[in-house]
């Protein structure tokens, strides 16, 4: 089964840039751009990675991307990224970034969209991987500064195809963001959401009724509605789950108490992603290890989950059938 997950190529629909910060890189970057972290090593770094919620990762996530100044140091991030994902047969890749956490910090968000987009171009000369690149608005913070991310991502247009929503969910409901998004909506971005992670379902039906969004991120707590899960099978509405995430930050205690079989076998549209790599113990085929070592994944589940993700991604019908393709040809 390892070698199965191994040798199928894949697209990743969930994955926050600064999330894939390694320690390495931290140290690097804090090193060259002279910014003090709280930590004396890279294993002081690890061992400080074992939270008990969303938010106590996110206050460590925030301090990590402090060492972002540059677009050489944007570049190199998701360079670095690229390289995991030519290790785990990633072929396709979306990838979230979140201005508001730079351009409080005063960086530009030139030098944000700029250091990833070059990087990502380099991925498709040398390797031939695809991408995507979708904006996140932090829901702790205001709409009104969401307005604000959205007139600054408009000059980039053509760069960024969609918004999202992330950061902390727990008394930040999509209905915060509804005006945002139609907005965004207008001016033809794609639409997604992190909702039902922490929060229960109700996050997920306002996400899909007050955002209108394209594709839901987690929606785990989707299990706990009988009426949404049979929606969501009716309307193949995709699920960007994150296995590891939602261990490491308690949303299920063990991975054999992980709902993602439940899911798959509904009948319920869902991928496998990484979500925050750099801080949740793996990438993509140490999740689907992961599930296969402590669920009863089968092959043709893993091949589902891999089929899904192309299917789910903001890309061509022409694209999806030469990926699925693609997928056919490594079972042979």
């Amino acid at each position: 089964m390892i070698e199965l997950i191994k040798k199928l190529p894949k697209a990743e629909l969930h994955l926050h840039i600064e999330g894939s910060l390694e320690p390495e890189l931290m140290f690097r970057l804090a090193k060259k751009n002279n910014v003090e972290i709280p930590y004396k090593d890279i294993e002081d770094v690890r061992s400080a990675y074992n939270f008990t919620n969303l938010q106590t990762f996110l206050d460590i996530y925030y301090a990590g991307a402090n060492v972002l100044l540059t677009k050489d140091d944007f570049y190199d991030l998701t360079w670095e990224y690229i390289l995991r994902c030519v290790e785990d047969n990633v072929i396709h890749t979306e990838i979230f970034f979140d201005p508001q956490t730079h351009t409080e910090r005063g960086v530009p968000f030139e030098s944000v969209i700029t250091g990833i987009k070059e990087a990502l171009a380099d991925a498709k000369a040398k390797y031939g991987i695809t991408s995507c690149i979708i904006m996140c608005f932090l829901r702790h913070l205001s709409q009104e500064e969401a307005f604000e991310t959205l007139e600054q991502a408009l000059e980039y247009k053509d760069d960024i195809i969609g918004v999202g929503l992330d950061s902390s969910e727990l008394g930040n409901p999509p209905s915060k963001f509804k005006e945002v998004f139609q907005k965004a909506k207008e001016e033809g971005f794609k639409l997604v959401a992190h909702a039902g992670e922490e929060a229960d379902f109700s996050y997920i039906y306002e996400a899909l009724d007050l955002l209108n969004i394209n594709r839901i991120d987690h929606g785990v707590q989707s299990i706990k509605s009988p009426e949404l899960m049979q929606r969501l099978k009716d309307e193949q509405m995709p699920l960007t789950v994150c296995p590891n995430s939602n261990i490491e930050l308690k949303v299920f205690e063990t991975y054999k108490e992980h709902n993602i079989k439940e899911l798959l076998d509904y009948g319920l549209n869902i991928s496998v992603n990484s979500d925050d790599p750099a801080y949740f113990k793996g990438y993509v085929n140490q999740n689907f290890i992961n599930l296969y070592e402590n669920l009863p994944i089968t092959e043709d589940d893993v091949i589902t989950l891999v089929k899904n993700s192309f299917k789910s991604a903001f890309i061509s019908d022409e694209l999806k059938q030469a990926y699925l393709a693609r997928v056919e040809l490594a079972l042979k």
